[in-house]
């Protein structure tokens, strides 16, 4: 939840939509329980345990799609205050009356309820079988994701709770988008600043103001719109002082006005008290109609050079009088909605609790300054068993998922320190098979070649898994880009069997460059070759194409298929065609086919 009363509404004019390579070799915190919340629901009757899947896919494609290096951060003992407002909230939406709402007195906490402590403790053993590290907080998650985030240890948190600015965050990942070339909805706290001239102090005061996680209610009667206006009347430095005082009720008048044209309040409300100076009833001048019947007014005689004119309908007079009158009246009207907002304030008992105040602006929520964050390579057998065990997921299955997250471990150690030759101890690097774009970024589509055989070679046929979209649902528009699964191909050539993953261009030419070299060379000679079998009238410049052969038909020709017709013209004397000289693909099940690569 966060600060209360629609206050993301309030920073969505502010939100920046990064790109697909915006976390690439960054860190980035995440708060585990926003991930197991967020969409467990969404896919409940799909899935067996959701908070399993959900977090193995999700950290296998924030590590291998998007590049990014996640740093999972789990809730401590929450405070009092923060059980008393949890179980509030449920009697609300449970439409119990709150008269009979139990109060943890004594610096009593309320834990979550032990089904969602297992779902947190299983998706840890989970993400330390990956290699992520786990950090747990002394409190809220997102206050050790904000002092991460503030130290320079992250440089975003993933999390849709606004508390995350209040704790000193910079940069908060509220959604990612799907389908997306600009996927991150991201809100930097610079951006809030400059748009609304908000910063941390204020931030808090307006949690105060309209509620948060910690006091649900707040002051009764102000909302974000009111709360903004209101905080920005006094300095980052004096806000929160300022409120102590006004809930004390010893100053309850904003004192000290003077607007930019040096105008004092002493000198305002002298001219809202004083007499109101004689306007013509004719041109709406200073003066009376009488004087102006005789002689033009100064005003009206600069104009026309004759005689007073007629006030136009809504005439309204800018003399130095009316000037300094019209302020007086829109500062009273400005002290006297101050006044109604302070009244509001000091009718609230114990406001402001220090104690949200204090903890809000504590520096230190879970790890010293001297804390490394590592992350190591994955046990990959001991998850495949965990998962076998808990989702009854076929090791074959587990390993295909796993192979962008080891290839992406893989490309960063061969370019760091290449020692190892074979991903995952039975794959080697083949070739670039092509390129491709994903969402307007382009990768590089590698092809692994198995180095040993692992398994007999019969091959037995067995039961499909469930395809992962259709356990997601495909109609379920809250499922995001974490949640697609880079599932990889298999692709044959010349009776070899490959496997096609998808792999950020920098990273394969740091980790093979030579194979890079000779993959854009051998582009290069295609496109060459390409050029040359153009047809004269293509390439001849002046040359107007007709229609039929501008908007070139790539449909197939009626009658025998090219690949058919191929076979036929380049058969041997001794009968063998082309088609068997490659070799045909194995008309076997595509359970069949990965248990042959990741058996």
């Amino acid at each position: 939840m966060g600060i209360g009363g629609h206050f993301w509404e309030l920073l969505k004019p502010y939100a920046r939509h990064e790109g697909f390579d915006f976390l690439r070799n960054k860190r980035v915190a995440v708060d585990l329980s926003y991930w197991i919340v967020q969409h467990e629901t969404a896919i409940k009757a799909h899935t067996r345990d959701p908070h399993l899947r959900l977090t193995f896919f999700r950290t296998i494609n924030l590590f291998s799609k998007f590049g990014a290096f996640p740093v999972f951060v789990l809730d401590g003992t929450p405070s009092p205050l923060k059980s008393q407002a949890r179980i509030q909230r449920f009697f609300r939406a449970s439409g119990i009356d709150l008269s009979s709402l139990p109060v943890a007195e004594g610096g009593i906490s309320v834990q979550r309820n032990q089904a969602f402590k297992k779902c947190v403790q299983e998706c840890v053993e989970l993400l330390e079988l990956l290699g992520m590290p786990v950090l747990k907080a002394k409190g809220e998650a997102e206050a050790l994701c904000a002092q991460l985030n503030r130290e320079g240890h992250v440089d975003a948190c993933i999390t849709a709770d606004s508390d995350a600015f209040l704790f000193g965050a910079k940069c908060v990942i509220k959604r990612l988008h799907p389908n997306s070339k600009e996927p991150f909805e991201c809100y930097h706290m610079v951006d809030i600043e400059a748009g609304l001239g908000l910063q941390r102090k204020r931030l808090i005061a307006i949690s105060l103001l309209v509620g948060n996680d910690h006091d649900m209610n707040g002051v009764r009667g102000i909302g974000v719109d009111t709360a903004l206006r209101f905080v920005k009347t006094f300095s980052e430095d004096e806000i929160l002082n300022r409120l102590r005082e006004i809930g004390r009720g010893d100053k309850i008048v904003i004192p000290g006005y003077l607007n930019s044209e040096g105008d004092s309040v002493h000198s305002l409300e002298e001219a809202y008290h004083k007499p109101k100076l004689l306007h013509c009833s004719l041109c709406g001048h200073p003066g009376s109609r009488k004087a102006h019947l005789k002689s033009a007014c100064q005003y009206c005689s600069s104009v026309t050079g004759e005689g007073c004119l007629k006030k136009p309908q809504g005439f309204k007079c800018h003399c130095s009088a009316c000037n300094l009158e019209q302020k007086a009246k829109e500062q009273q009207k400005k002290e006297n909605w101050q006044l109604k907002i302070c009244k509001k304030i000091a009718l609230e008992p114990n406001f402001p609790n220090l104690e949200i105040v204090e903890m809000y602006l504590r520096d230190k929520n879970g790890i010293d300054d001297n804390h490394q964050i590592v992350w190591a390579n994955p046990k990959t057998e001991m998850l495949i068993d965990y998962l076998a065990y808990s989702q009854h997921w076929e090791p074959s299955y587990i390993r295909q998922r796993m192979l962008p997250f080891l290839s992406t471990i893989f490309l960063r150690e061969m370019a760091s320190d290449p020692k190892t030759e074979l991903l995952f101890g039975q794959y080697a690097f083949h070739s670039i098979h092509r390129m491709k774009v994903r969402y307007g970024h382009q990768l590089y589509v590698v092809k692994w070649r198995k180095a040993a055989r692992t398994v007999a070679d019969a091959v037995y046929t067995t039961a499909e898994e469930p395809n992962a979209q259709q356990e997601l649902g495909e109609a379920n528009d809250s499922i995001d880009l974490l949640d697609e699964v880079d599932v990889p191909q298999i692709h044959i050539d010349d009776g070899c069997w490959y496997l096609l993953t998808d792999e950020d261009m920098e990273l394969v030419r740091n980790a093979f460059p030579e194979k890079v070299d000779q993959f854009l060379k051998e582009q290069e000679l295609r496109e060459m070759k390409s050029k040359r079998k153009k047809p004269k009238s293509e390439s001849t410049p002046g040359v107007q194409l007709s229609i039929t052969e501008f908007y070139r038909s790539s449909k197939v020709v009626c009658g025998k298929k090219p690949r058919e017709n191929a076979d036929e013209g380049s058969e041997n004397k001794s009968g063998s065609s082309d088609r068997e000289r490659k070799g045909k693909s194995p008309n076997f099940s595509k359970s069949a086919r990965r248990r042959l690569l990741f058996g």
